[in-house]
């Protein structure tokens, strides 16, 4: 008798205890507030301080490799020179490529057969003064330069845009949530969160174009006009309310 009351009192502790854990979650989810989320962005456009461009050449089919590493090194060398003559820093030139590759030539007879060698050679370059973009070009295309492309315009310190861009999103944000609430009867508390999305800028760009003959020959090539055109740094901004 004893073990059946014994077992009686546990079954009602568990169920009174059951009953106020039931009641106390009830209770807490009643004491969460609300939230409502709101997203505003901001757009700013600024004329870009640095071209990058890519600079390369890819000397003809030799019979050595030494002769093709030969022909390249002497281009190479003549352009980088042309290109401290326009006064681009050391830092500012980058080897970022630089390939020396058999050359293979197929026919019915002779199955697949070495002809030679060939050499590819690219420079990264940053030009710092936006009016000697056309001059680069021209001058390193008449040193041997035959394959220039990738050209890219970007802002050196975007700290201080994208600092505006912010506020102008935060403000935009702040007067959508504004008329939101004002529209639908809402009333708001304090910001409980504020998340950023930084897109990444974009800016005018020109694919690979390889120099024709004529001006890969060591002729005088014309220096052509680049249009920089702005640049867009944007920022996007999420605010989160509590709800009254």
């Amino acid at each position: 008798m004893e073990k059946i009351h014994a077992f009686l009192i546990a079954v009602m502790v568990l169920v009174v205890g059951a009953i106020l854990v039931v009641a106390l979650a009830v209770n807490n989810s009643s004491k969460e507030k609300q939230l409502f989320s709101v997203v505003g962005s901001g757009t700013i456009y600024a004329k870009a301080d640095i071209a990058n461009i890519n600079v390369g050449l890819k000397t003809g089919v030799k019979k050595t490799a030494v002769e093709a590493s030969q022909e390249s090194s002497a281009k190479m060398n003549s352009i980088i020179g042309e290109l401290k003559k326009l006064s681009i820093d050391e830092k500012d030139i980058k080897t970022n490529d630089y390939r020396l590759n058999p050359v293979y030539n197929w026919t019915e007879n002779k199955g697949q057969e070495l002809t030679g060698y060939e050499v590819t050679q690219t420079l990264s370059l940053k030009i710092r003064d936006m009016e000697k973009i056309g001059e680069v070009i021209a001058k390193t295309t008449e040193q041997g330069a035959n394959q220039i492309g990738d050209v890219a315009f970007t802002i050196d310190d975007e700290f201080a845009l994208k600092n505006q861009a912010r506020e102008m999103a935060i403000e935009k944000a702040k007067e959508k949530a504004a008329i939101i609430a004002k529209q639908s009867g809402m009333k708001l508390g304090k910001v409980k969160n504020v998340s950023e999305n930084y897109d990444q800028p974009s800016f005018p760009m020109y694919a690979n174009a390889k120099a024709d003959a004529a001006t890969a020959s060591n002729q005088e090539a014309p220096a052509p006009i680049i249009q920089t055109g702005q640049n867009e740094i944007r920022v996007e901004v999420t605010l989160t309310y509590e709800v009254k």
